[in-house]
């Protein structure tokens, strides 16, 4: 590990001219395994000023969320934010970083501290974000998602039409559909089917269909919705079965007595359902499933 971190040097080439060799002595070395790995240890003392406030990390992506009633803190948890990256040799592009504020969309709410925050340290407000891939609007609508997802998909069918004409056989064709096409459409699908609606389901499942119509996916395969509900499944005994997987901690407590004799997939308490947006979580919808 010493060896790997020590002694690293740059150099650029141009043509046949190469420049001199200097010394790199920060940053983490792109396409390495131990990167990212060694990016989250980097950043493990970076913590949230107010006990309500969140830091999510994801190698180089940070993300700050502040609940409503911690809106006027936000100005001093961006400052922290920056003094550790200075202090780290980092740097924070405030022009880069992005404000959005989820609010339902039936409740009239004044985000007076949250506007003066773009305007005053320079963050533009969206209405929409890509966390890891999957896009989310400030209401929580996932059209934008899957129109994007679609979209790309789309190009996928043009490349295994020109695939065809080229001679690949259909089973061939099915198989890169299958890990281009499908491994977009389910990915991360925990995080975002819930709250997908019954026309951006339609839409997923029609564009399946096509797929199926072309001859680029089989026709017994399961549908999108199944494939997503075993996704759900998966994460659950995935997360189960490690204590310390990074979302074990949104579990509910497990149950005490065990003599309802009607089976379950888990033993965990059910959590109470509040709103439609609680029911669209991943958590909710596996801790029913097959409840009753």
């Amino acid at each position: 590990m010493v060896n790997f971190f020590a002694g690293h040097s740059h150099c650029t080439r141009l043509g046949q001219d190469i420049s001199d060799y200097r010394d790199i002595s920060a940053s983490v070395i792109q396409g390495s395994a131990i990167g990212p790995a060694s990016f989250v240890v980097n950043a493990s003392d970076l913590r949230p000023l107010t006990k309500e406030n969140r830091l999510m990390k994801y190698a180089d992506d940070t993300y700050l969320i502040v609940p409503a009633m911690n809106a006027a803190s936000c100005t001093k948890e961006l400052d922290n934010i920056q003094s550790w990256a200075t202090a780290n040799n980092l740097t924070l592009n405030r022009a880069k970083s992005k404000l959005i504020i989820f609010a339902n969309p039936h409740r009239r709410r004044v985000h007076s501290d949250l506007d003066l925050l773009a305007t005053t340290d320079g963050i533009p407000r969206v209405n929409a974000i890509k966390i890891l891939g999957v896009t989310i609007t400030d209401n929580f609508s996932m059209t934008d998602h899957v129109a994007a997802v679609i979209t790309s998909c789309a190009q996928n069918l043009y490349a295994l039409r020109t695939l065809r004409a080229h001679g690949m056989p259909s089973t061939e064709l099915q198989s890169v559909f299958q890990a281009t096409a499908i491994a977009k459409l389910t990915y991360a699908s925990p995080a975002w089917w819930g709250f997908t609606s019954a026309e951006d389901r339609t839409r997923l499942e029609a564009f399946v269909r096509r797929a199926v119509k072309a001859g680029f996916h089989s026709v017994t395969a399961p549908t999108l919705s199944d494939m997503c509900e075993l996704a759900d499944t998966r994460l659950l005994k995935s997360v189960d079965s490690n204590t310390d997987h990074v979302l074990y901690y949104l579990l509910p407590p497990k149950r005490e007595n065990l003599y309802n004799t009607r089976s379950r997939v888990h033993n965990y308490v059910v959590p109470q359902r509040t709103n439609r947006l609680c029911d669209s979580n991943w958590i909710t919808r596996v801790m029913f499933k097959n409840c009753y």
